[in-house]
């Protein structure tokens, strides 16, 4: 496949840890310049600092994306910098998955993520859009979930969030054809990411498992324990169990690797044997 990633300037929130991180990776690898973002400072730059030593075209800034003014400060960065701003990725987010019984104890957290997960994608496609529209060209790339595509028990404020990015990426869409081309991600659940780690109450996973969620959580105990079986730990498998981050990163890199002319508008990546209803 032709390199279409090469020269492209590339702006990647959330990109000390997860899917951020290993696209970043990808794209530097790949020949692009790299503006990576995070609100935490420390593993920003020990990110930066690693790619650095590989010779990768690559800055960094800190950035509160809930904060229009920051993320617009971002965008004048990269384009100070680069001189342009090609693709800008609104990856930062958090899963405080939790029943509504859990109000009290969720408040908070539900509160950050519409702040994160809505108003921060809304404030990266406001800061970039003048930007891009002034190049004549630009691609703007936003995470939603398999949560937004129907709402389930333990997932309702965290869903109501991505199924709101999946507004705004085809109404986006729809306005800019023609001017920017618009991707929304759907990843299904990938363990190995570190947004398991806002979940309120473990429990709620099961609302998007349904019928399944019996089995599967004995495979999320197994996988814990190292019990699960060679097939289901090997992507090779029909009977893989869970996707590895890194799968979902190569089909976003797969997205922006495309000519002007063409625009993947949505991915959702799966692994074969995952258990997930919706």
């Amino acid at each position: 496949m032709s390199n279409h990633i090469e020269g492209k300037v590339i702006v990647v929130t959330g990109a000390a840890s997860g899917f951020g991180k290993l696209i970043s990776q990808k794209a530097c690898q790949l020949g692009a310049s790299v503006v990576a973002a995070d609100i935490n400072a420390v593993a920003l730059n020990e990110v930066i600092e690693e790619l650095q030593r590989g010779n990768a075209k690559i800055t960094s800034m800190q950035t509160d994306v809930t904060d229009r003014a920051a993320v617009e400060a971002l965008i004048n960065h990269a384009a100070a910098t680069f001189g342009q701003v090609d693709v800008m990725i609104n990856n930062a987010g958090v899963m405080p998955l939790a029943f509504f019984a859990d109000h009290t104890a969720a408040a908070e957290a539900w509160d950050r993520c519409i702040d994160i997960n809505f108003k921060g994608v809304l404030n990266g496609i406001s800061s970039v859009y003048d930007q891009m529209i002034a190049q004549g060209r630009g691609h703007i790339i936003n995470l939603s979930s398999i949560y937004g595509n129907f709402p389930v028990a333990g997932g309702g404020v965290y869903g109501a969030t991505k199924a709101a990015v999946d507004f705004l990426s085809e109404s986006l869409r729809q306005e800019t054809q023609g001017k920017i081309k618009v991707t929304n991600i759907k990843p299904t659940g990938v363990p190995a990411t570190a947004l398991g780690t806002g979940v309120v109450n473990g429990e709620a996973v099961a609302g998007i498992l349904g019928q399944n969620a019996p089995e599967y959580m004995m495979k999320f105990a197994a996988a814990a324990d190292g019990n699960l079986s060679a097939e289901e730990l090997d992507a090779d498998s029909i009977q893989y169990w869970a996707l590895d981050p890194e799968y979902l990163a190569d089909q976003i890199i797969y997205a922006i690797n495309q000519p002007w002319g063409v625009s993947i508008s949505e991915i959702t990546v799966r692994a074969s044997g995952d258990a997930y209803v919706i």
